[in-house]
């Protein structure tokens, strides 16, 4: 506790702005809930405006501060959380009724979920920053971040150029907010308010492990570990590119970046040399073991001061002489596990690789990976045997299995159809609620209008061909506008075709609007039976007669119909 007189810890401190960021943001959802498509839409449409038109300088604040990576990759981070995120959300429907089954009788409406606490890493700061903004907003979510230590200023930059934007174009005070004093108790009291109705973690396993304790729902992501699997039908040229072009980028940052190469022996000397013209350096035995000691700690994960470092940075850490075209480092590798400590998750573009005679021992060897720290992320394969890609996306505990391409670009929707999204669910196999790529439709809960369908007895059970007619919005149809002596005659002439010449239908349509009928009509609209209910009279009809849909539901609620021959009206 606290002397009088003493000043507070930087942990209160950070407990306390935790507190009242909570409480602040709390006041801004409720504002923020009663915003209209429109207004939610022009605001989310200036934050990604904001933050495009900045990606340059937040993608160099990041850099300055962390050291972390590369300033060209983090500026095209920025540009895809800013623009290909924004594309894929942009005509999302979030507010009110988000969709209509006439079939099954629901009416689908969307709820926010609440205040977000978003967990921010010092690896990817900014371009996590502004998607996770975009999707909390998107979803009439307020949002507060906590920041990652090392990554406080360029994320505190990043937070308040969106919060700037989105007030400006109409969000309420305090919908976006951040943690300027940052400590693990100010993260936990953050996570725990109960202000605050959802989580979304990113970084290490111990942050999200601390999410899911936190009492409140929690969109975590797992480590990667992922394996690149190279079959023996590849084009090998392409495949080794792009899994260069996946490790180099940002330096390995994305947890979905490719660890380690699997494959086939047949072609694995082929691979070698692709590898080694693309500045691919393969590292000798007592160099694997030297490389071994810096950079994978005790606790078998890797060294900070090697993350998202380049691999000329790397060997010259680890005291190894390598090519000055170098960029990736290789390490031959017989098995996985803790004997073999760079087959972990490195954050760097350090690859472990492994020859197999086959692809059944491929998928082996793939699962192995998978387990030692990557389950339910990511893993790529490259081949031009489907039958082989299938088996794969059958059999491994990876959630995301890219074809073809680098798994740190094709995981997140960059060069896939996938979600555009900076956070990967791991699914059950992580340990994750979810397996999705998150968006905003995780950042909202469905209320859901459902009509009855069929009683309870089965006597009365309503015909499954018969759809409930919900109630629609206020929107006129042009069917509607059809005039009805255009719709009698069109009738009247299928009557005509159907039961041939001589049969006199002028009178069919004025025989529902008049007093209780002898003949049962031919025709009934919605505007017979409004009038039928408004005279209290039943409407006499057959097995001929034509009712359109709109005057069947209408008389059936109603129980305006006779039906010839029978005593029930219905």
């Amino acid at each position: 506790m606290t002397e009088p007189n003493s000043a507070p810890s930087l942990d209160e401190k950070s407990v306390q702005e935790a507190a009242s960021l909570a409480a602040r943001a709390s006041d801004a959802q409720k504002q923020l809930a009663e915003l209209s498509q429109t207004q939610v839409d022009r605001i989310v449409n200036a934050v990604a405006d904001a933050a495009f038109n900045n990606a340059e300088a937040l993608a160099s604040a990041a850099v300055d501060e962390t050291g972390f990576g590369v300033l060209e990759d983090k500026i095209e981070k920025n540009i895809f959380a800013s623009k290909k995120v924004y594309e894929f959300i942009r005509t999302m429907k979030t507010v009110g009724v988000i969709s209509r089954d006439e079939s099954r009788g629901l009416i689908e409406i969307a709820e926010p979920f609440g205040v977000v606490a978003a967990i921010i890493p010092s690896t990817n700061p900014t371009s996590t920053t502004i998607y996770k903004a975009l999707i909390a907003i998107k979803a009439r979510c307020s949002i507060v971040f906590s920041p990652h230590p090392s990554a406080v200023r360029s994320i505190a930059k990043t937070a308040g150029l969106i919060a700037r934007a989105a007030e400006a174009a109409g969000a309420p005070k305090d919908s976006v907010s951040w943690l300027n004093t940052v400590t693990i108790a100010g993260t936990q009291a953050l996570m725990r308010r109960r202000e605050v109705a959802v989580i979304l973690a990113t970084g290490g396993l111990a942050l999200v492990r601390e999410a899911y304790s936190a009492g409140k729902p929690a969109y975590g992501v797992g480590p990667g570990n992922a394996p690149a699997y190279i079959e023996a039908s590849a084009d090998i040229r392409k495949a080794v590119r792009d899994i260069i072009t996946g490790k180099t980028f940002d330096n390995g940052l994305l947890c979905s970046s490719e660890n380690s190469v699997v494959v086939d022996s047949i072609i694995g000397e082929e691979v070698r040399r692709e590898f080694q013209s693309n500045g691919g350096y393969f590292l000798s035995e007592s160099e694997q073991k030297t490389l071994s000691k810096v950079l994978v700690t005790p606790q078998r994960l890797p060294n900070p001061e090697f993350v998202g470092r380049s691999a000329l940075e790397i060997a010259g850490l680890s005291d190894i002489d390598v090519p000055p075209d170098t960029t990736v480092l290789l390490a031959t590798l017989d098995g996985v596990g803790r004997e073999y400590p760079l087959s972990i998750e490195k954050l760097c573009p350090v690859l472990s690789f492994y020859e197999v005679p086959d692809w059944r021992a491929a998928c082996e060897r793939c699962k192995e990976i998978l387990r030692y720290g990557g389950m339910g992320h990511t893993m790529a394969i490259h081949s031009q045997n489907d039958e082989i890609v299938l088996e794969f996306g059958l059999k491994k505990p990876a959630f995301r299995i890219i074809v073809n391409s680098p798994t740190t670009h094709g995981s997140i929707g960059l060069t896939t159809g996938l979600d555009p999204a900076m956070t990967l669910g791991c699914g059950g196999y992580g340990g994750n609620i979810t397996s999705d790529n998150i968006t905003p439709k995780h950042l909202i809960n469905v209320k859901r209008i459902a009509y009855g369908t069929s009683s309870t007895s089965r006597q009365h059970t309503r015909p499954q061909s018969q759809s409930i007619r919900l109630p629609q919005p206020p929107v006129r149809s042009t069917q509607e506008n059809i005039p009805t002596s255009v719709i009698l005659e069109r009738i009247d002439k299928k009557i005509a075709a159907a039961d041939g010449p001589a049969r006199d239908t002028t009178n069919s349509h004025s025989q529902a609007t008049q007093g209780l009928q002898s003949m049962p009509v031919d025709f009934v609209c919605e505007d017979d039976v409004q009038k039928a209910i408004r005279e209290d009279r039943p409407i006499l009809i057959n097995e001929r007669t034509i009712v359109t849909p709109a005057a069947r539901d209408l008389a059936l609620t109603h129980k305006v119909f006779r039906e010839e021959g029978l005593t029930r009206i219905y």
